[in-house]
């Protein structure tokens, strides 16, 4: 029979899940674009509204600062969810479903028809509230595979696979199963770019592709 604090707990886990997904769904590329006068980005490119398609309105400012705030509402979600626990709610438990929620919330936001971005810039701002310096070991591993192969993509697969095994030899158990379940998401969302990998149709970093394959971001 499940014990009383368990009950207590359910509203305080589910609140931390519910405050990472709003901050997570926050559609920042879409928001910077329209302010800046650069209309809806999803009728262009991709239609991502993450920061490799803001950067196609030729606006490398908005994608930095749509790159930088994607990431920062996953940090954000992480740092917060901990200042409601309680004796039955640990703080750790609750961080790791504030990531979790805020990680989701970008990829399936409420607001745009459960239609987001890829996820990796909020994958790095969760990452950087856990562990910082496995967060540096992300942008290692993502540069290597990149710089290696010359596919973005890979790069960012490689390092998310990554993860998890870091933060395990970080003794961070919770937090790499955490990044298990996202890295596998990951992997899926970017589907197509498998494909393309596969096919050898993937576009290379600083390379234009030859003819008009279907735009689809790595990131």
């Amino acid at each position: 029979m499940l014990s009383g604090s368990w009950f207590i707990a359910l509203p305080v886990y589910a609140a931390a899940l519910a405050l990472g997904y709003l901050l997570g769904a926050i559609p920042f590329g879409l928001l910077l674009t329209r302010l800046a006068g650069e209309g809806d980005i999803r009728s262009i490119g991709s239609g991502n509204i993450g920061a490799t398609n803001v950067l196609r309105t030729g606006r490398k400012g908005l994608a930095a600062a749509t790159l930088l705030l994607d990431a920062l509402k996953g940090t954000a979600a992480v740092l917060a969810a901990p200042l409601i626990a309680t004796n039955a709610a640990p703080a750790g438990d609750l961080a790791v479903l504030a990531g979790l929620g805020a990680f989701l919330g970008h990829l399936f936001p409420v607001w745009l028809r459960f239609r987001g971005g890829k996820g990796v810039a909020t994958f790095i701002g969760v990452l950087i509230a856990f562990s910082p310096l496995v967060a540096v070991g992300f942008g290692a591993v993502w540069l290597a595979a990149a710089f290696t192969t010359r596919y973005s993509s890979v790069g960012g697969l490689s390092a998310s696979a990554a993860t998890p095994l870091l933060l395990w030899l970080a003794d961070q158990p919770k937090a790499a199963t955490l990044f298990a379940v996202m890295a596998v998401i990951t992997w899926i969302k970017h589907a197509p770019n498998l494909k393309r990998l596969a096919a050898g149709t993937e576009s290379k970093i600083g390379r234009r592709s030859v003819g008009s394959p279907p735009v689809d971001d790595a990131s």
